[in-house]
């Protein structure tokens, strides 16, 4: 019988773990945050292998994120300013695994440059596009556009204004779930992985959203989104730690027991003990 899967760990605005050692850095700048609740059995089929939708109040969530990352470097070297400096736009999903970890699963991730596009294609598996992706701020507005290019589907687009709001000084219950996500969970060569990543408390305001013109989102797999957002929000943004990959996301199933045990206690079953063991399973003779 399978092990019951853990509970799954608290929502907290700020990280459940350290990275004293980072794989790697970044930031996250100008970010808008567009949600709209779904049906978990919508994405249910579209989660790696070992998670499930994570759920608040019965739904899950489909997110809409677009941002300007700034420098992305490896370990504690200083960030990258061209080819790690970069518009981007993801549609993200929210996953609990058998741990109780709590991530986002990313379903697409449009960037305007190539070369990083190919690095986290080749080397992490994750589902980078290549796209003309523009950032432009005017007064209290900013508008997020993205065309894609390679590999597609192309013309896939996204345009999207918001209005910025006041400061959130208590973000409600939702909006931690939906924002202090602290890992995320992908197929990696076959294999199910988790990568950490701490930062520190988002910083977060309201937000009205003004201009919302995009098919990314079924472009993904995902049926469409055309009712007014659960939830829309704005952040100026947070500096970004990423760990060590770990795996796997479902509980190790425990250990049989020792045959040895009802003669020698825990004590493991070794060559000198072979003459006092009845057991079937003996050890071989270390000559």
């Amino acid at each position: 019988m399978s092990p019951a899967p853990l509970a799954p760990e608290s929502v907290t605005p700020d990280p459940v773990h350290s990275t004293p050692r980072p794989l790697l850095t970044q930031s996250w700048l100008d970010l808008a945050f567009v949600h709209w609740a779904v049906d978990p059995a919508d994405v249910a089929p579209l989660l790696p292998a070992g998670t499930v939708p994570d759920t608040f109040d019965g739904a899950t969530y489909v997110g809409l994120v677009a941002f300007r990352m700034h420098r992305v470097g490896w370990f504690r070297l200083p960030g990258v300013p061209y080819l790690g400096t970069f518009p981007e736009t993801n549609v993200r999903l929210y996953t609990v695994d058998a741990l109780g970890r709590r991530g986002v699963v990313f379903r697409s991730l449009d960037a305007s440059r190539l070369i990083p596009v190919a690095i986290a294609r080749t080397f992490f598996r994750l589902p980078y596009l290549w796209s003309r992706m523009t950032i432009t701020r005017r007064a209290d507005t900013i508008s997020y556009h993205s065309r894609r290019r390679w590999p597609g589907p192309r013309g896939a687009h996204s345009r999207v204004t918001i209005r910025l709001g006041e400061r959130i000084e208590e973000p409600t219950a939702l909006e931690h779930f939906l924002t202090a996500r602290w890992g995320m969970h992908n197929s990696f060569f076959g294999q199910s992985m988790y990568l950490p990543n701490t930062h520190p408390r988002w910083p977060l305001h309201r937000a009205e959203l003004i201009e919302c013109h995009e098919n990314l989102v079924t472009a993904a797999g995902l049926p469409e989104q055309s009712g007014t957002p659960a939830s829309v929000l704005y952040s100026p943004g947070v500096a970004v730690r990423f760990g060590r990959p770990a795996r796997p996301s479902v509980i190790p199933a425990p250990r049989p027991p020792n045959p040895c045990a009802s003669q020698h206690g825990s004590t493991p079953h070794l060559t000198s003990c072979t003459e006092q063991c009845t057991h079937t399973d003996r050890a071989p003779d270390s000559g």
